[in-house]
């Protein structure tokens, strides 16, 4: 209806105009109830002209030929036709709009010439009929070249929406490409040679106890951590394969790490606070790998010492932090390395804050994620860390896991 009411105060504009015409015109017959209702008629067809072209226009020719053929109130009463005619067009009803116009100029002209006296000169009647043809001609043309420039927005509009969509599944393709690609890589290289390290260490624990020796705890170890890495990579391999894979790494397997820590001779201790709610699936696995980068670097580069792992849920955030006695002192400035880089572009990746630093009793990870909020469009810059520690070799204590 909205869109309906330029029309009908257009009608109403032109009814007026109509009106006001007949009653000032020296040669306009009175105006009468029946001329009213015919003015009437034609502005609620000009209201209904857009949903209706056809209708609206054939009652606005026949009402403006008989106010013409009553009143004669002049070239006023093609006003109307003409908005009629332009808006036909412009819906695609060419040949009606092209019928009425040439109805209503052979009305037209047939009432001039049936009241023009005799002996009156033809030059008015020429000049009027002219008039109005052009302007029909005009109103005509208009009306097609209106229709032709929506339907070419129109396409180009399309066009975009297309370009777009086939943007996006190229964009689409080419990742699930890569992640293939990806995934057939980390299958013939990284797979074979975490296989050999469990097939080796698994014969080397089966002579020990054939020989009636108790496997050390080191080669067990290596046993358990590269079980764990082969079923960890499966996971991995499946999500590359299948990226709606929801069989993922999350917070709850925090004791199977700390167990394989313990493994290697790393005393770890778990506590878990707040209430243990659902997490979203990118949060879970993230804070997962944050808690195995830093227990593997405790491990590697802490020497001897204990790890703490403290996981804290909240309702506007999770929190996971990983707390060493070991080696470390906040007088050392450190370079950060692929391990802390990794880390720090999952955790701001979802928006979240990560804090890696070493004070007097060791060193401290600590990463928190945001609920309930949406993750920025754009990575943030990386922040180095303003201080923490350097390892005996000099490189960044907290490296990848081997």
């Amino acid at each position: 209806m909205r869109r309906d009411l330029p029309y009908a105060l257009s009608g109403l504009a032109l009814g007026g105009l109509l009106l006001a015409n007949a009653a000032l015109a020296p040669d306009a017959a009175a105006i009468g109830a029946l001329d009213v209702a015919l003015v009437l008629a034609m502005a609620v067809a000009l209201a209904v002209c857009r949903r209706y072209p056809a209708v609206a226009l054939g009652v606005v020719t026949v009402a403006m030929l008989a106010l013409h053929v009553r009143v004669h109130p002049g070239v006023s009463a093609a006003f109307p036709a003409l908005a009629a005619v332009y808006v036909a067009a412009w819906r695609g009803q060419r040949v009606a709009a092209v019928v009425a116009s040439l109805v209503f100029l052979g009305g037209f002209l047939a009432r001039d010439v049936a009241v023009t006296p005799t002996g009156r000169p033809g030059q008015l009647i020429v000049e009027r009929t002219a008039l109005l043809l052009g302007w029909f001609v005009a109103a005509n043309v208009a009306g097609l070249v209106a229709r032709q420039r929506r339907a070419y927005l129109e396409q180009v509009e399309q066009r975009a929406i297309d370009a777009e969509r086939t943007r996006e599944e190229v964009a689409l393709r080419r990742a699930g490409e890569e992640r293939l690609r990806i995934a057939r890589d980390l299958h013939d290289s990284l797979t074979h040679s975490i296989s050999v390290i469990k097939v080796q260490a698994g014969i080397a624990v089966h002579l020990a106890r054939k020989r009636g020796e108790e496997p050390s705890a080191t080669l067990l170890a290596i046993q358990e951590a590269s079980s764990a890495a082969m079923r960890e990579l499966r996971v991995t391999l499946d999500v590359l394969r299948s990226p709606a894979d929801e069989d993922r790494l999350g917070l709850a397997r925090v004791d199977e790490l700390a167990a394989r820590t313990r493994a290697v001779g790393v005393p770890v201790q778990v506590t878990v606070t707040g209430a243990v709610g659902d997490l979203p699936a990118e949060v879970d696995q993230a804070g997962y790998r944050v808690v195995q980068e830093a227990l593997t670097n405790v491990a590697r580069h802490a020497g001897p010492a204990t790890a703490h792992v403290h996981v804290e849920y909240a309702p506007a955030q999770l929190a996971v932090s990983v707390t060493d006695d070991g080696r470390g002192s906040p007088a050392q400035p450190m370079t950060p390395g692929v391990g802390l880089r990794g880390m720090r572009e999952r955790v701001t990746g979802l928006g979240g804050t990560l804090h890696a630093a070493a004070d007097d009793n060791g060193f401290t990870v600590r990463a928190t994620f945001p609920l309930h909020t949406p993750a920025p469009t754009q990575r943030p810059r990386e922040v180095q860390p303003a201080q923490s520690a350097t390892d005996r070799d000099g490189a960044d204590r907290r490296e990848e896991p081997a």
